[in-house]
């Protein structure tokens, strides 16, 4: 479906990328990048290519008996996994399966009036698929914590940010990006924070249907967003933090991904900081609230100003190692617990 709005803004696209391509200077950018044809090579991108049963095929191969959860909504959703019109619940219902019977019902059906709409998402690959990395692979990402799998029918899946960065892989049909920088958050109309439709807050906006009387701002965001389309074996590199409206183009779309982070695993996520912050900070008077950004920028943001201290007598302002993270970690439980 065509969008109702553009892009003024380009991503930089490296074309007939190869692993040569994805160095670690790429891979630590806070800027998105395209890498065309990456994966073109991978023997899933070829099944793919032939038919969306050779694709089904090839996959079910991997494919063990171990549970996995999907989304399915009626064909009135047109494939927008979200929440109800009240935002008291969602428009899809959660049903339990095998990988196997998903994938063939979602084949058996593909190109009918009357299908559900069906989505898998975020499942590890090594959960469900075990042996299919080892036949698909990136080697500058074959070590990283967590490789999962997308797959579904025609779909939309709102505007969210990841706290990893993230490698997109294209492996079956074509996908539509459109991403804004984490500047954008304002502009977005983000939902709750703790009433999700897929783990995280997401924009309330309907990029295919925006309405700018109740969502003004959002059209300050779309002069500064980017949309992409990937084709099989396409990939994008879409930093910590941006948020990215995700779309499968095509009656069968299969993605893979890498996420990381570029911090050791001893350290905590900073949404655990924001969700300390709402309960000790937000609610505060004014004044006090003032205080305390002042506080948070001279011991979180700007850490040199505390170069005045003996490193001896530094403590938890010390730069972070494991013991140091297990020891704030210990306090921190300790005073929640209270």
């Amino acid at each position: 479906m065509k969008l109702p709005f553009d892009s003024k803004n380009s991503l930089t696209e490296v074309l007939n990328s190869t692993i040569a391509d994805l160095n670690q200077a790429q891979l630590s950018s806070s800027l998105p990048c395209i890498f065309r044809g990456l994966v073109a090579d991978w023997p899933s991108v070829k099944a793919g290519l032939e038919s969306p049963q050779c694709a089904a095929d090839y996959l079910n191969q991997w494919a063990n008996n171990n549970p996995v959860q999907a989304f399915v909504a009626p064909p009135e959703v047109a494939g927008r996994f979200f929440y109800n019109d009240d935002l008291q619940g969602f428009n899809f219902q959660p049903k339990t399966t095998v990988f196997k019977t998903l994938i063939n019902k979602m084949i058996a059906l593909a190109g009918s009036k009357d299908s559900p709409s069906t989505y898998l998402g975020s499942t590890s690959v090594n959960h469900i698929l075990p042996g299919f990395t080892e036949h698909n692979k990136l080697p500058p990402l074959q070590d990283s914590p967590l490789v999962s799998i997308w797959a579904g029918n025609r779909s939309r899946i709102a505007a969210h940010y990841d706290i990893p960065d993230n490698l997109a892989c294209n492996v079956v049909g074509r996908r539509r990006f459109i991403l804004f920088p984490p500047e954008q958050l304002a502009n977005l109309y983000i939902g709750p924070l703790d009433y999700t439709p897929a783990g995280q807050s997401a924009s309330l906006v309907d990029f295919h249907h925006p309405d700018f009387e109740k969502y003004p701002k959002f059209a300050e965001a779309i002069e500064h967003c980017f949309i992409v389309e990937l084709e099989p074996g396409d990939c994008i590199f879409i930093p910590s933090m941006w948020w990215h409206h995700v779309e499968g183009l095509t009656e069968f779309n299969v993605l893979l991904n890498y996420w990381w982070r570029q911090v050791p695993d001893y350290m905590g996520t900073p949404l655990d900081a924001l969700n300390h912050a709402i309960l000790a900070i937000r609610d505060l008077p004014e004044s006090q609230r003032q205080v305390w950004q002042d506080v948070f920028q001279h011991y979180v943001f700007n850490p040199a100003e505390n170069a005045h201290i003996p490193a001896t007598r530094k403590g938890i302002l010390s730069p972070l190692d494991e013991t140091l993270a297990r020891q704030l970690r210990s306090q921190l439980l300790n005073k929640l617990n209270r």
